[in-house]
This record gives C-alpha cells, sequence and structure tokens, in this order.
C-alpha cells in the first residue's frame, strides 16, 4: 500500500502520558504499517511524564529518499 489506511497523514506524532495507552497507540501504529522516526522526547508537566512519538509512512520516506 502506498498511502496510510483510513485518510491518514504519512507523517504522525503521537503524544500523550507515559502509559499503557500510549504505547497501545504506538503499537497499534507500527502494526498499520507505519515506522518509528528517531527516537521519543519526554519531557515531565509536574505531574507525569508525557512521550511523543513521531511516526512515517513508509512510502513517504522513500519518496524523500529519491
Amino acid at each position: 500500500m502506498r498511502t496510510p489506511p483510513d485518510g491518514l497523514p504519512a507523517y504522525r506524532v503521537l503524544t500523550g502520558p507515559d502509559d499503557v495507552a500510549f504505547c497501545h497507540r504506538v503499537s497499534e501504529a507500527l502494526a498499520m504499517g507505519y515506522r518509528l522516526h528517531e527516537g521519543p522526547s519526554v519531557t515531565f508537566d509536574g505531574d507525569r511524564v508525557i512521550v511523543a512519538q513521531a511516526v512515517v509512512w513508509p512510502a513517504a520516506g522513500d519518496a524523500a529518499s529519491t
């Protein structure tokens, strides 16, 4: 598949508290065919750890490298 399913964008940044729900969202994106883009960003908002993870659709990365 050359484009992401369900009209999703080729580049996405998933964010949220560092919990099991966030891990499931990243895992679901990987199962759809997205790939991790670099490592996660992590911050602390005073109460909890917040994580951001970028994912890219493989065809988008291929197009950028040609």
